[in-house]
């Protein structure tokens, strides 16, 4: 039946999606160990809001993002000593029943950040500032994130949603909706579609790679906001560290041509503007450390 309504060409069959222990099989000697990650907690605030569950899925991959052994799903809840917000509960499924008196196993979850090369989030820049507040190891790793690292549209994805990727690039759904469970689906959206030989994993491999620059446009006047933020600057609201200014990420590449056009439309052809220049890898991207 599925296959007449597919060779109808009216109708697209999107079968469910049934979680893999291997996607290349045998393990090569060089093969890595990752460990992809979600988070839900009782809010979006990375500073105050406190871990309701856990989720994450240990996998072995290589240096061209193919992926090979995956080890089982594992979640816990945790109380977070608090009630969960009314609207959180309503999106997670998640209850006050559900995580009284629970907590995460700490060791567990220690011996995985230990084992890993590369911890991946699809959502890092929110998921990893929470587990460095909980634990604080993951500091200590590189990061990747399956949002912002990887080119969708390549692979025909118009958007990052995991449900979307799930069913656009993959033609599957799935109906979990525990940490774990998307946390399968993400590393699933990695490791099947395919660009000829290019999978969105080996796209994430490179990024995670480079180098990054944040170019921080400090002091410049408030008339030339409106021309940063078409050039791509985005705001910082200050912290210990930096005070509050405009901010562009650049290649080694792009940086000089940056601060060329950042002297003459923000500091007025100055030669020694009060710009500030930090670089960044996979070990402090999408953390707090970006900044403060």
């Amino acid at each position: 039946m599925a296959a007449q309504l597919e060779a109808s060409e009216e109708y697209r069959v999107v079968r469910r999606f049934i979680p893999r222990t291997a996607y290349e099989t045998p393990s090569p000697p060089d093969v890595r160990r990752g460990l992809i990650v979600d988070v839900e907690t009782t809010g979006l605030d990375t500073t105050n809001d406190a871990i309701i569950e856990l989720g994450l899925v240990p996998f072995e991959f290589d240096a061209r993002g193919r992926v090979y052994v995956v080890d089982e799903a594992r979640s816990w809840f945790e109380d977070p000593g608090r009630p969960i917000p009314e609207d959180v509960a309503e999106l997670t499924g998640i209850t006050d029943e559900m995580v009284r008196g629970q907590r995460i196993d700490d060791a567990a979850v220690l011996r995985e950040i230990d084992r890993a090369v590369l911890v991946i989030a699809h959502n890092a820049g929110f998921d990893r500032r929470v587990l460095e507040r909980r634990f604080p190891a993951f500091a200590e790793k590189h990061w990747g994130c399956s949002v912002q690292e990887v080119a969708w549209p390549r692979f025909g994805c118009r958007g990052s949603k995991l449900e979307y990727l799930l069913f656009k690039a993959c033609g599957e759904f799935h109906t979990g909706h525990r940490a774990g469970d998307d946390c399968l689906a993400t590393l699933h959206v990695l490791a099947v579609p395919r660009d000829g030989d290019v999978s969105p994993l080996q796209l994430l491999l490179e990024q995670a790679r480079r180098i990054t620059y944040r170019l921080w446009a400090i002091g410049t006047p408030i008339e030339t906001k409106d021309q940063l933020k078409g050039r791509g600057y985005r705001w910082y609201p200050g912290g210990t560290r930096i005070p509050k200014c405009w901010y562009r990420d650049c290649t080694e590449a792009e940086l000089a041509i940056e601060q060329t056009w950042l002297r003459e439309h923000a500091y007025d052809g100055r030669q020694s503007p009060p710009w500030r220049v930090d670089k960044y890898t996979a070990k402090e991207r999408y953390s707090d450390r970006m900044g403060a």
